[in-house]
């Protein structure tokens, strides 16, 4: 049993990494991959195989009306990732959960040459109890790779940060959950984001100088 229950029409923040901290996301073509499997498994229907039915016959990703969960936000990093996601169906989350994580393990096992898990044990999930908190959180998730160190938030694509911003439109995120808090304006939005999201890097880097 889970220590946090999922419950429908409650948002969670969904993270996890790579086994022993290892990257899951060597290229562009891996985080491409990763990104298309978000669409194509979120449905309460089956879809057969990822790459026959999505990739070669390019029939399209999902169905609207057969979502299991709303992706509020997300950020795929080298070795880790980050949702904030919404459960709109019984066991959305862990369905999605279980279908991108098996069907990527599958994907990179394959092309690596490799065998075994590729994440370290089954997702992590936190309950987000307020909407404060959802806003705050949209800032850490959106801007998680500006956290880390790793660049600019507005230059990485594998962020729906690059959605939220109008830089890049993937089709994945329901960004209008966030932005509508902010009169639809993506430039109040960013000054929020990116001083939550400074704020939470200086004090990540003032945590690790203590330790």
């Amino acid at each position: 049993m889970r220590r946090v229950p999922l419950a429908n029409n409650e948002c969670y923040h969904i993270y996890n990494r790579g086994v022993e901290k290892r990257d899951i996301f060597s290229c562009e073509g891996d985080y491409l991959r990763f990104l298309k499997s978000m669409k194509a498994f979120n449905t309460d229907k089956p879809i057969g195989s990822i790459y026959e039915r999505y990739f070669l016959e390019k029939k399209g990703f999902g169905h609207p009306m057969s979502k299991i969960v709303e992706i509020i936000a997300y950020c795929l990093n080298p070795n880790h990732y980050h949702f904030i996601l919404r459960q709109i169906a019984d066991r959305g989350i862990e369905k999605f959960m279980q279908r991108v994580g098996n069907g990527y393990t599958k994907y990179f096992n394959h092309k690596y040459d490799r065998s075994g898990f590729l994440f370290q044990g089954k997702f992590k999930s936190i309950h987000i109890n307020s909407n404060s908190y959802l806003l705050y959180l949209s800032a850490y998730v959106n801007e998680n790779h500006f956290v880390h160190g790793l660049g600019r938030s507005s230059e990485w694509k594998y962020s729906s940060f690059s959605d939220y911003i109008g830089k890049t439109n993937w089709g994945i995120c329901e960004k209008e959950i966030i932005l509508d808090q902010f009169d639809n304006d993506y430039k109040q939005y960013t000054e929020f984001s990116r001083k939550n999201a400074l704020y939470l890097k200086n004090k990540k880097e003032e945590k690790y100088l203590l330790e």
